[in-house]
């Protein structure tokens, strides 16, 4: 595999040992991905897949507290953001055409690096990462020991009118060609902290902006049409009463108690559906769960904690 870039920055250097590489996606996208080894003897790997418009660099504070607990963690750019391929030629489109591609992208990633990480696997998905993983675990994907899915995005906060009748929409718009086109465009480069609906946390905030202005090619701007129809369906796949039925393995969902972004209700309907099933809410959190304050992080943690040691005991 060849090597790919990490970008470091003074507030967020690059953990010591870090080994990013590109991958060749089934349709022949490049895709990024970086493996990052245990401080000590591994008791096993994370598989972290983030949200929507974050690349791999924002969690690197996230990946050190993952290897100081004894873990090896692989960290991917979903295809479309980060410095994995765009699918059209305005960089800052959040563009998406169905799940599908997504979900062959995990698969292969996981084919392709598998034999480096140690069992037993833990996965670690953010918002839309935790959308398409839990679809990845109903399709079949049966790699996994257990899943922490921060805020999945199962359903969205934005859409004013009823799911159903937004997907119709959405699909319309697609079906006419004009699913590239923008449903709200945003610059993503100079967001203030005040008023955003994100993380409580000044530091961490201002860090992130940091890291798209040393490399604006990490940005992302709004999402498009296809983005959004892309969103509403894999909600309401993830929705329906015999997908979470299906997913026999160690699950907890951790939702903020103050999402603006997606719906708490979806995601502690599907976790009381899943056989293991766990759901806690953060009370006072903004939707970037692991960005939030050191309290609220805490919380996340501790739960973090918990799942990897149910994992452990079944893997002994």
């Amino acid at each position: 595999m060849q090597a790919a870039p990490l970008i470091g920055i003074a507030q967020a250097p690059i953990p010591d040992g870090a080994r990013a590489f590109w991958l060749e996606a089934d349709d022949g996208a490049r895709l990024r991905a970086a493996l990052f080894e245990a401080q000590a003897p591994a008791r096993g790997s994370v598989v972290l897949s983030p949200g929507r418009a974050e690349p791999i660099e924002k969690y690197f504070e996230v990946i050190e507290d993952l290897r100081a607990r004894g873990f090896h963690v692989l960290a991917h750019d979903w295809r479309g953001q980060g410095l994995s391929a765009r699918a059209l030629p305005d960089r800052l489109k959040g563009h998406a055409e169905g799940f599908e591609p997504f979900l062959a992208d995990y698969a292969v990633m996981l084919d392709r690096v598998g034999d480096r990480l140690p069992k037993p696997w833990i996965g670690l998905a953010h918002s839309m990462g935790g959308a398409l993983v839990l679809l990845a675990l109903a399709r079949g994907e049966g790699r996994l020991a257990g899943l922490l899915a921060s805020a999945p995005m199962i359903g969205l906060h934005a859409v004013r009118v009823a799911p159903r009748l937004a997907g119709v929409i959405a699909r319309a718009v697609v079906g006419c060609g004009l699913g590239s086109l923008y449903v709200q465009a945003s610059e993503p480069f100079d967001q203030p902290f005040a008023g955003n609906i994100l993380t409580h946390d000044r530091a961490r905030y201002e860090r992130f902006l940091a890291q798209l202005k040393a490399c604006p090619d990490l940005a992302l701007g709004g999402p498009t049409w296809g983005w959004l129809d892309f969103a509403l369906a894999a909600g309401a796949a993830l929705d329906r009463p015999d997908t979470p039925a299906g997913l026999r393995l160690p699950l907890s969902i951790v939702a903020a108690g103050d999402d603006r972004l997606v719906l708490s209700a979806c995601a502690k309907r599907f976790a009381a559906r899943a056989p293991e099933g766990r759901f806690v809410q953060v009370p006072n959190a903004y939707h970037e769960i692991m960005m939030e304050t050191d309290p609220v992080r805490a919380t996340f943690w501790r739960e973090f904690d918990a799942l990897a040691s149910r994992i452990s005991a079944r893997s002994v």
